[in-house]
């Protein structure tokens, strides 16, 4: 029997790139929600369950920070919110979009710039949560934890979808492949006085089915492609567009860590 895949029409290949390309670059890409994805990209998800064990801790918090928040999306999904909860986001249109959505939950939502310092009294929280921060200001998150507080974060971990930055960008340095260390986030969590009690990582398979999908993927990740335009990379794209019809998905893989610190000092009041 013969596996090998069907020819593609060129004519017909050509059209169908544009139209998905068209398609990925006028949607929108504000906030944090890529149900845009559905059908065009899988991606496997941790084992540890972090949105469902968040609202854990979420609901058993008197005051609880969500340290770039996105849309708000994540801490949205927590059914029941501490008496006080606050976002803080850096960039304007996820700002709006999680006050949005959480102003009528009864959290705040406080434009920040992301970098230290924090604005917030020392001490402020009992519960600190970051679901993908770029950085991690380790000094600033043990300096607005109460004594007993916690602090847990899933992060992106070394050298995530790099097959994919790799296809458009070249191989990377061996520095760059190693930065977002876990054990380099333990240390620096220890360095800002905290005391590590939980760290896993995962790699995890990542499917893009189509060029859309790769094209939104890039516009909403900046980071990944840090000058990615259609414009700037069109024979990429469209080389890889064939690629994706006659082999099948591009194939990337995710690396994620799940962080889990304690501030020293007392548990406070009504937190468990």
């Amino acid at each position: 029997m013969n596996s090998s895949p069907a020819p593609v029409d060129p004519a017909h290949s050509d059209a169908r790139f544009d139209a998905l390309v068209a398609e990925a670059a006028a949607v929108s890409v504000d906030g944090w929600d890529f149900s845009w994805l559905d059908g065009r990209a899988t991606e496997q998800r941790p084992s540890w369950g972090y949105a469902r064990a968040m609202a854990d801790r979420l609901a058993r918090a008197r005051a609880a920070l969500d340290i770039q928040t996105g849309g708000g999306e994540v801490l949205a999904s927590a059914p029941v919110f501490a008496p006080l909860t606050v976002a803080t986001e850096s960039w304007p249109p996820n700002v709006a979009a999680a006050t949005a959505l959480l102003h009528p939950r009864g959290a705040a939502v406080v434009a920040d710039p992301d970098e230290p310092p924090l604005p917030f009294a020392d001490g402020a929280f009992d519960l600190v949560v970051s679901r993908h921060p770029v950085v991690a200001w380790w000094d600033e998150i043990a300096r607005v934890l109460a004594p007993g507080g916690t602090y847990f974060s899933q992060q992106v971990g070394p050298a995530s979808v790099f097959e994919l930055v790799e296809y458009f960008l070249g191989p990377r340095t061996a520095e760059e492949r190693g930065a977002r260390d876990p054990a380099r986030a333990r240390a620096d969590a220890e360095a800002a006085g905290l005391v590590v009690t939980d760290l896993r990582s995962e790699r995890l398979r990542t499917e893009f089915l189509d060029i859309g999908a790769v094209v939104y993927f890039l516009r909403k990740v900046i980071w990944m492609v840090p000058d990615f335009t259609v414009d700037a990379y069109l024979p990429r794209l469209r080389s890889l567009h064939r690629r994706i019809e006659s082999e099948g998905p591009f194939v990337a893989h995710s690396a994620r860590f799940l962080i889990e610190a304690h501030k020293p000092g007392s548990t406070p009041p009504g937190h468990s």
